[in-house]
């Protein structure tokens, strides 16, 4: 006498239309625990099984945003309190940099969630023995059969009549699916924790050894030993041990003139005028590089007001009489040189959008300044 208990009775039928014909019929009968397995997905299956739809994208969905809501927000914690930073003048709350990592990281947490949850709900691990492991049925529907099992907890599982049931649907061989004998995990166990302890070692070893040993033997240095100097380290080239090295002096890229008032007082500058031309081409670009260079600072309209929300000491309005009074060679040196905290934009600004930026702070002085007259319009 066979004491197993029974998990499922199983059917294989030969083609998809017979296997689909054959879930119909399960739920005309009014079996709701069967399931259908296929060697390849057979359309239109879900409707012939009467399946509800999936919880199993809402979870996707949970995981995906809780994902991103972590993201997001720790990224705004870093930025905004715990170590803020300042970057071209930028605010410590710049969203759109968080987007992508946000993004990632919502992709990342949504698979790698739904697969967690598949694993411990659906396939309840650690329980890694289904019962229709290693049976015929389960060889025959991975190979070119398909197969449909009524489980032993439907309501109306009776063996009898699921055997005829499976016979009247076409099904050519029906085999009695029983439940495995389960064995404890004996996690506990002097032998397994004994593996256990090995396997840690072992892996803590190999680990240590490449990252600390094997690295640092050829062939494997070829990345870390090269003919280079590095920066802030010294070098036995040269006789100051200096790996940093400073241009020669008086010596002039090709093509580059410097500017002669260099490092001087700007009272010095007396016949330095702007060579652009007082083009909507140059104002827009004067617009550009103010806006990216002068405004997180001056404020976008230069009146001073920084967005920098008093970070640092606000600048002079650029629309003091003195400003307004300076020639262009004033302004450009400022640029240049700096001024009180203003540090020199040399290296930032290329010598035209400097003028171009010129260009620009006079437009915001004439239309923040107007005359009565720039308001007049001409009688037609």
């Amino acid at each position: 006498m066979n004491t197993k208990k029974i998990y499922s009775i199983g059917g294989l039928f030969d083609t998809p239309d017979g296997i689909t014909k054959a879930a119909e019929d399960a739920v005309k009968e009014g079996y709701t625990k069967f399931d259908v397995n296929t060697p390849y997905p057979v359309h239109g299956m879900e409707r012939a099984m009467n399946l509800k739809p999936s919880l199993l994208g809402f979870i996707t969905l949970f995981v995906g945003l809780s994902g991103a809501a972590f993201a997001f927000l720790f990224m705004y914690w870093v930025s905004v309190m715990d170590y803020p930073l300042i970057i071209g003048g930028k605010p410590f709350f710049s969203w759109p940099a968080f987007v992508p990592v946000t993004f990632e990281v919502t992709v990342l947490s949504a698979a790698v969630g739904t697969v967690a949850v598949m694993i411990a709900l659906v396939f309840k691990f650690p329980n890694n023995s289904h019962p229709l492991h290693d049976t015929n049925y389960m060889k025959n529907v991975s190979s070119d059969k398909f197969g449909l099992n009524v489980v032993y907890i439907d309501p109306l599982f009776d063996e009898s009549k699921v055997k005829d049931f499976l016979s009247r649907a076409g099904a050519n061989n029906i085999e009695v699916i029983y439940e495995p004998e389960r064995k404890p995990l004996r996690v506990f166990d002097p032998k397994f924790i004994g593996l256990l302890v090995m396997l840690v070692l072992l892996t803590a070893g190999v680990t240590y050894f490449t990252l600390n040993k094997l690295l640092y033997m050829p062939p494997f240095t070829w990345m870390a030993v090269q003919d280079k100097l590095s920066s802030q380290s010294q070098n036995t080239m040269f006789a100051d041990g200096y790996g940093m090295r400073n241009p020669v002096e008086g010596t002039v890229a090709r093509g580059f003139t410097p500017y002669e008032f260099k490092g001087q007082p700007d009272s010095v500058v007396k016949n330095l005028s702007n060579p652009l031309p007082f083009t909507k081409e140059n104002i827009d670009k004067g617009k550009l590089r103010f806006d990216t260079y002068c405004s997180p600072c001056h404020g976008y309209y230069g009146k001073g007001d920084s967005r920098l929300n008093g970070q640092f000491p606000n600048p002079p309005t650029l629309h003091s009489d003195k400003v307004k009074n300076w020639s262009d060679g004033n302004i450009y040196h400022v640029i240049v040189n700096g001024q009180n905290v203003m540090p020199s934009y040399a290296k930032q600004i290329s010598k035209d959008d400097r003028w171009a930026i010129i260009h620009y702070i006079r437009v915001l002085q004439r239309s923040l300044n107007a005359k009565d007259s720039d308001l007049e319009t001409k009688k037609q």
